[in-house]
């Protein structure tokens, strides 16, 4: 059957001479898989940049009801035109790694129009924002951990001091045995960006240093919670430029 849709690209990759496989979660069949031949020729229909990561599409394809097909793409074409994300190497780089963390932690086949627009809310924040972005990966992380399902509870209590159990997904007022926790410093920095929203992340007090830390807990935290999450290759990336 025909099935027309919007979408948002999360990986492609290059297929035979001129087509490209990719990732594309969709607003209202979830994350499936999709081809799309001479996409990489003089004379494509579907110009290879609207495969990027994190482009916005509306699309047309050919679709079967089983998770495991790749399904073939009729038409493409974008549904939203970023401004700054394909030019500013900051904001290019941040939704790469958005990219990379949901095609290792969303799976599912089926709709999830929450998630979708927080995706899309969150990419045309990160494209518009004229405020600092340096926390919004952060910030991220644990929006979409609760959407995924494991997102950390708690009140932002500055005066007192807690430990958050990353396997538990809890705040205790003493480390848990176990020894896999964030220390009362870092606790109150995931706190504080819990509980504002992203046009406000950047309000979080936080060096580079205490960036760098943050995140490579919180992918910790998804390593421990989303099954076959493995290492991602962006951090790096945004360590230097952030």
């Amino acid at each position: 059957m025909l099935f027309k849709t919007r979408g948002i690209v999360f990986r492609t990759i290059k297929y035979g001479e001129t087509s490209v496989i990719a990732d594309i979660f969709t607003e209202d069949k979830g994350l499936h898989t999709f081809i799309a031949g001479g996409v990489r020729s003089a004379k494509a229909r579907m110009p290879y940049n609207l495969f990027q990561p994190m482009t916005v599409v509306d699309m047309v394809s050919y679709f079967r009801e089983d998770q495991e097909a790749i399904n073939r793409l009729k038409e493409l074409r974008a549904a939203e035109l970023w401004t700054q994300i394909p030019f500013d190497i900051r904001r290019g780089a941040v939704a790469l790694f958005m990219a990379e963390i949901c095609r290792k932690s969303i799976q599912e086949a089926e709709e999830n129009r929450d998630l979708f627009e927080y995706l899309f809310q969150t990419l045309q924040w990160l494209d518009t924002s004229p405020h600092p972005i340096a926390n919004l990966h952060l910030h991220f992380l644990l929006r979409l951990s609760g959407l995924l399902g494991f997102q950390p509870q708690g009140e932002h209590d500055e005066d007192r001091e807690l430990f958050f159990d990353l396997r538990e997904g809890t705040f205790e007022p003493v480390p848990p045995v176990h020894g896999v926790h964030l220390e009362p410093e870092e606790t109150q920095q995931m706190l504080a960006l819990l509980h504002v929203e992203a046009e406000l992340c950047h309000e979080v007090a936080l060096d580079r240093k205490q960036r760098k830390a943050l995140l490579q807990q919180l992918l910790r935290f998804y390593q421990l919670h989303v099954d076959g999450f493995t290492g991602v290759n962006t951090p790096e990336i945004l360590e230097m430029i952030l």
